[in-house]
């Protein structure tokens, strides 16, 4: 094996150690498994959610989407620079507040008991396990393409050996092992998308001498409407380019549960900070990347590749393995995270709601593990026979999770009036306008993104639906209101109050039996 290889196989060993260092703790509890028994501090809350949101996406649908329209696709960069500040400050707090009041471990069981209704678990858990499952398919198609140059073996081969490292680690780890393969997967992304980035800057003269090269090769590549002005005059598609990154981590089940597992309210500022200074080093190279590969690699026959070959053409073989690593990073901590989620609904939200409800807590994870497993098999199976574009999947999965999920849990932590006809409406309208809108390619006709689209009538749905139905109850409306107070002392300091007071409080029940024992004996 070739030092590259070598290089990787000490990567992915890494992985598996940690993995297998958090099954033991991880299996002392459901929530521990689900949740990491919501214990992440800021800085693997910030880049467990940043590495899950990006994907293999970054490293290979980005730079084609630029290679293939020039700076058009830098309006979907702008976007998701902001997505994890917006995230984090709208959701972040107040849903790992209700979340914990409510007694909810999964994103899915948290809707139903926020809109009080076993028919948003079913709707919610069949839109979240398909489309979770799609965006798998995405992250083992980029898996095995990065394996396959990294390893010289076969697509096929590099596809098993990649996809049964993360189910493993997944498998055996749960929720911790994913948070925190997560935290060094975001510093090996940013790490090496820097370095490639910066050398491939000055093989092309810098950010100047790269617009008068695509200037020179076709002067539509530098136009805000895409090459050949494809887009041109469609602001709807452009606005859309910009909302489905920079609002649509919000509507995504394995991001969203991010806010669920912090370790209290105060991790949010922390983790806002970390993210969004990440977002500035890792968001914007892998598009620009893609411009440079329309100069140093004109004739490359994938451009999905482009970095890998990038980084091959500029780099000596041992540099080259360590900066894909960083492919792989980006493709691994999403997919895991993608698996842990639709496992977690599978087992928390299928199985123990509806098929075995006393179902214990082995039983209950066991069914996780065994979903993440199937999971990973059918989506080897999908990846080898049906290996679609990366980019078009990665957003048609990211834009129907978004416009399924976002307008519900927006509306679930600021509107006492949502309810669950709005929910239902939200979810099945902002879902099928996204697929209707992709596969009749209406976009082309009406200049409006399908994002943009299923987001106006989500919200529709949310506002109409919401004048129907029930009222959420009194006990719901109390939790509501006191999710946005603060608390006034820490979880710990109310804690050892009640440690303190423990042995009064037995004293003073002891005193008062004993004073009804003496006047019971007073009156016989």
């Amino acid at each position: 094996m070739s030092i590259d290889g070598v290089i990787f196989v000490i990567y992915l060993a890494t992985l598996l150690g940690i993995g297998l260092w958090f099954s033991r703790k991880s299996s002392q509890s459901t929530e521990l498994y689900l949740l990491g028994g919501r214990s992440l501090g800021p800085a693997v809350t910030a880049m467990t959610m940043q590495t899950t949101a990006m994907s293999g996406y970054m490293f290979m649908g980005a730079p084609a989407l630029a290679f293939q329209y020039g700076w058009y696709a830098v309006w979907y960069a702008i976007g998701d620079a902001g997505g994890s500040i917006i995230n984090l400050s709208v959701l972040g707090k107040r849903m790992r507040r209700l979340s914990e009041l409510l007694g909810a471990l999964s994103p899915i069981e948290y809707l139903e008991k926020r809109f009080e209704s076993s028919a948003v678990r079913i709707v919610g858990s069949i839109i979240a396990i398909v489309f979770l499952f799609t965006y798998v398919f995405v992250q083992f198609i980029a898996a095995g393409k990065a394996m396959a140059t990294l390893t010289g073996f076969s697509y096929e081969i590099s596809l098993i050996i990649g996809v049964s490292v993360i189910v493993i680690y997944t498998v055996a780890g749960g929720y911790l092992a994913v948070a925190y393969t997560s935290f060094v997967q975001g510093v090996i992304m940013v790490l090496g998308i820097v370095g490639i980035g910066c050398l491939a800057f000055f093989h092309v003269g810098g950010l100047t001498g790269l617009n008068i090269a695509l200037q020179q090769i076709d002067p539509t590549y530098l136009s805000i409407w895409g090459k050949d002005l494809a887009f041109y005059g469609q602001w709807g598609v452009v606005l859309g380019a910009i909302l489905i990154f920079s609002i649509g981590y919000m509507g995504l089940p394995h991001v969203v549960v991010r806010h669920m597992s912090m370790k209290s309210t105060k991790t949010v500022k922390g983790a806002i900070l970390i993210s969004a200074v990440w977002n500035q080093f890792f968001i914007f190279v892998p598009y620009i990347l893609g411009l440079i590969a329309i100069i140093l690699l004109p004739n490359i026959e994938d451009p999905e590749m482009a970095i890998t070959e990038l980084a091959y053409t500029l780099f000596p073989g041992f540099f080259a393995a360590l900066l894909l690593s960083a492919v792989m990073s980006a493709v691994m901590s999403t997919a895991d995270s993608l698996l842990m989620q639709a496992g977690t609904i599978l087992s928390r939200d299928v199985y123990q709601r509806f098929i075995h409800k006393n179902a214990n807590m082995k039983n209950t994870v066991l069914v996780s593990r065994l979903c993440i497993l199937g999971g990973g098999i059918v989506g080897i199976i999908v990846a080898i026979y049906q290996p679609p574009s990366i980019f078009g999947l990665a957003v048609f999965a990211f834009g129907t999770l978004g416009n399924s999920f976002l307008v519900p849990y927006v509306a679930s932590v600021y509107s006492k009036k949502a309810n669950y006809v709005g929910c239902l409406c939200a979810m099945i309208g902002g879902a099928t306008t996204n697929i209707v809108w992709t596969s009749m390619n209406f976009e082309a006709v009406t200049g409006l993104h399908p994002f943009l689209a299923g987001l106006l009538i989500s919200i529709l749905g949310m506002v109409v639906g919401s004048c129907f139905g029930r009222k959420p109850s009194q006990p719901i409306i109390d939790i509501f209101e006191q999710s946005k107070n603060k608390r006034f002392f820490s979880k710990k300091f109310e804690q050892n109050i009640a440690r303190n007071l423990a042995p009064e409080s037995k004293n003073i029940s002891k005193f008062l039996k004993n004073e009804m024992k003496s006047v019971r004996n007073s009156y016989s």
